[in-house]
């Protein structure tokens, strides 16, 4: 039986995919690499416009930052 954790896991990683495939398609088109950031976060913005804040949903993005950049310092590779 899948918990909803598990569930909800599986949902976040096909939405995960999906937003590698557009970051892929974006690059692919040589789009500089601050446009495509600054893009992706007015998606954020526009994804809670109607029902956030932009402070609340600027806390929102950083508390992502807060749980995602140890995962992705924790597969840094180390400075030669």
């Amino acid at each position: 039986m899948v918990t909803p954790a598990e569930e909800n896991f599986k949902t976040y990683k096909i939405a995960e995919k999906k937003a590698l495939e557009i970051v892929a398609a974006m690059k692919s088109v040589n789009i500089k690499k601050t446009d495509i950031e600054v893009a992706l976060l007015v998606a954020v913005f526009e994804l809670h416009k109607d029902s956030l804040s932009p402070e609340t949903i600027g806390a929102i993005v950083q508390g992502h930052l807060k749980q995602i950049i140890p995962f992705y310092s924790a597969k840094a590779k180390p400075a030669n």
